[in-house]
């Protein structure tokens, strides 16, 4: 059994990329793995200011939300970030989450694997990796971690249309499953 946090990024309500991640949920819970699923909705993250403290702390000292989610970040086995992608990258919010996490670079964490789900308009192949470039960046960062997999879900215009999707359900599913 592995701990899997997942991160839903998107503010929207009824967001496509939140969808998805509600049924890699799903799949990981019924594969037996322990699941915790954090929404950003209603989360004071604010802007990393490159102070370097928390690199003494091993925590942020700006003080918001965004340290009990570095915390469970530093404790799960699996990270799988969900994310709509706006102009061709992570939405600001999931990268401003990833920036205040600086301080796992001096406590160190737990994880080893790392997911993404992605949502876009654009229905194009290869939406994705743009997004998939700047998650690998922040892996680089970890010795022992690798990313895993992702599914792209392009072709969502508007809240709500993941759960026309069969084929994206699906998907998220089985990643969730295969975790």
């Amino acid at each position: 059994m592995k701990k899997v946090l997942i991160i839903s990024t998107s503010l929207r309500v009824n967001a496509n990329s939140e969808i998805l991640a509600q049924e890699c949920a799903k799949g990981a819970k019924d594969a037996g793995h322990e699941v915790e699923f954090i929404t950003l909705k209603d989360k004071d993250i604010k802007f990393c200011k490159g102070c370097l403290a928390c690199q003494k702390l091993g925590r942020c000292v700006i003080e918001d939300d965004a340290n009990a989610i570095t915390s469970k970040i530093k404790e799960a086995d699996v990270i799988v970030w969900a994310t709509p992608v706006y102009y061709y990258e992570m939405a600001g919010q999931m990268k401003t989450l990833i920036d205040r996490a600086n301080s796992l670079f001096s406590t160190g964490k737990n994880f080893s694997e790392v997911y993404l789900i992605t949502t876009s308009a654009d229905s194009s192949q290869g939406v994705v990796q743009t997004v998939i470039n700047g998650v690998n960046g922040w892996i680089a960062c970890f010795d022992g971690v690798e990313f895993k997999g992702y599914v792209e879900g392009g072709g969502l215009e508007n809240s709500g249309d993941a759960l026309n999707r069969q084929d994206l359900l699906e998907q998220a599913y089985n990643m969730g499953k295969n975790i």
